[in-house]
């Protein structure tokens, strides 16, 4: 467990069961958390004042205590677990320190409400999109861990479609 005391947010204290991820082999498939590109930003900010689209950014509040775990992991439990110490757990939620946490828990859902990552930039998620006066163009998802900036005619469309799964603060 590691314990912390949020300076920024009024000295909040938190506490996280950990991985030790450090001591971990490296899973084959897309493994740290997404942090979109400064330069992608810029680009996608540029696109959307040229195309009149909105911007819109959300923070996923919990993202690692709401998201599955895709991969079997297990773990003896330790004195944190009272009673339970001792016995084998099963983890089913995506846990600090893991290296595939990160990266789990938004592709897939992103991926089901019809996003794909751009060959450019895996963190820049795209959908093709229309506006009502017809015009073709783009809808974008940026991520950088959980934090979401979407791009879009409508991005509290996009926002609450990703809110439908997880919680979600949207940034004013």
């Amino acid at each position: 467990m590691i314990f912390d005391v949020k300076m920024g947010e009024n000295f909040r204290r938190k506490a996280r069961l950990v991985a030790d991820g450090h001591k971990t082999d490296s899973p084959a498939t897309i493994t740290y958390s997404s942090v979109v590109s400064r330069d992608s930003v810029r680009i996608a900010l540029t696109i959307a004042a040229l195309n009149d689209l909105k911007v819109l950014a959300c923070d996923i509040l919990n993202a690692y205590l709401t998201a599955p775990y895709r991969e079997k992991f297990w773990c003896t439990a330790g004195p944190e677990f009272g009673s339970d110490r001792g016995k084998t757990i099963i983890v089913v939620r995506a846990l600090y320190g893991l290296k595939s946490s990160g990266a789990a828990f938004l592709a897939e859902h992103l991926s089901d409400i019809g996003f794909a990552p751009t060959l450019a930039d895996a963190d820049v998620w795209m959908r093709p999109a229309i506006r009502e006066d017809g015009f073709k163009y783009w809808e974008y998802v940026l991520c950088y861990v959980n934090d979401l900036l979407g791009i879009s005619d409508d991005p509290i469309r996009i926002m609450k479609s990703i809110q439908s799964k997880f919680t979600l603060l949207f940034i004013h």
